[in-house]
């Protein structure tokens, strides 16, 4: 599906839960709140969207967290969707919270839902936007985010410093963007305890895809499949015949909602005003050193000096 023409500004939209799991991963346990509860994730988050913030500049950007974790729409239809998922533990769920409460204090827009995951927000946010003539980028790894590509949008992947947008999505994935959540209906996806069909790989779903263009048509005219040039070609037809629903299945769960719940988008998530009261009160709860502190309320637009005189 093309993009309308883009004629307004961009937003970025931040897969949060990756960049908070990544510092619960990776920082040191040296980091405490006033309580003595962890606060690691939230210091290595706090870095990223620093970093992001000053690299970026965005007027319009929207954070989007997971709060969906087992009461998601998908478990209404597939119990066992994210199943083999550990809960989080309380030391990390605790650091969620600061992390949303942070970038509400920054003034910018978060997003939540608890039938919705971040994927679905961020997807139906890109498209209430691309319909005002926005172009959005996506701040994520995620392959799946990849199925939201438009003409003008671009997905970044921070950490790599890599950028891409819909013409560079087959190089990375050997589909087209569009192709997505197809791919990952015939090849399943073991994070999210997703099956697919069963004995089809990478290269077989990549070269079904790249023939019929669609799961429906490959569906449809699985009786050809059997006559394609492909390595296991008859076994790879009498899969598809046998797991059929189960491919169909998949597909609604590895499709990205557009239509989630988005609050007040009438601004297109512009950035607002921050609150200088509940920064302050975080950066003293969470124990945020000076160099932090200052570099937060520079990206809000505050006087860090003025802060720190006596009230």
């Amino acid at each position: 599906m093309n993009a309308p023409a883009h004629t307004g500004g961009t937003l970025f939209l931040v897969d949060a839960s990756l960049y908070v799991f990544r510092a619960w991963h990776s920082m040191p346990n040296e980091f405490h709140d006033h309580e003595g509860w962890p606060t690691n994730a939230v210091h290595g988050f706090a870095r990223f969207l620093l970093e992001l913030m000053d690299r970026a500049r965005p007027q319009n950007i929207a954070i989007a967290f997971d709060e969906a974790l087992d009461s998601c729409f998908r478990n209404s239809f597939y119990p066992a969707y994210k199943a083999n998922r550990e809960p989080a533990p309380e030391e990390l769920r605790r650091q969620f919270g600061h992390c949303r409460a942070l970038c509400t204090a920054l003034g910018l827009a978060v997003l939540s839902h608890s039938e919705y995951e971040a994927d679905d927000l961020i997807g139906s946010a890109l498209t209430s936007a691309r319909a005002h003539g926005f172009r959005s980028v996506i701040v994520s790894a995620d392959k799946d985010l990849s199925q939201l590509l438009g003409d003008f949008d671009e997905q970044w992947d921070f950490a790599r410093g890599q950028r891409w947008g819909a013409a560079g999505v087959p190089e990375r994935h050997g589909v087209h963007a569009h192709q997505i959540a197809d791919y990952l209906a015939l090849t399943g996806d073991a994070i999210d305890n997703i099956p697919g069909v069963p004995g089809i790989g990478a290269k077989t779903a990549a070269a079904l895809l790249g023939h019929f263009g669609t799961l429906d048509a490959l569906l449809q005219r699985v009786d050809e499949v059997p006559f394609l040039r492909l390595r296991g070609a008859a076994a790879a037809a009498a899969r598809l015949r046998e797991h059929r629903e189960q491919a169909l299945l998949c597909r609604r769960l590895t499709t990205i909602a557009l239509d989630a719940p988005l609050g007040e988008t009438s601004l297109h998530f512009a950035r607002g005003r921050a609150d200088a009261a509940i920064l302050g009160s975080l950066c003293e709860s969470l124990r945020f050193g000076p160099m932090t502190r200052r570099r937060l309320y520079d990206a809000a637009g505050l006087d860090f000096a003025a802060s720190q005189l006596p009230s």
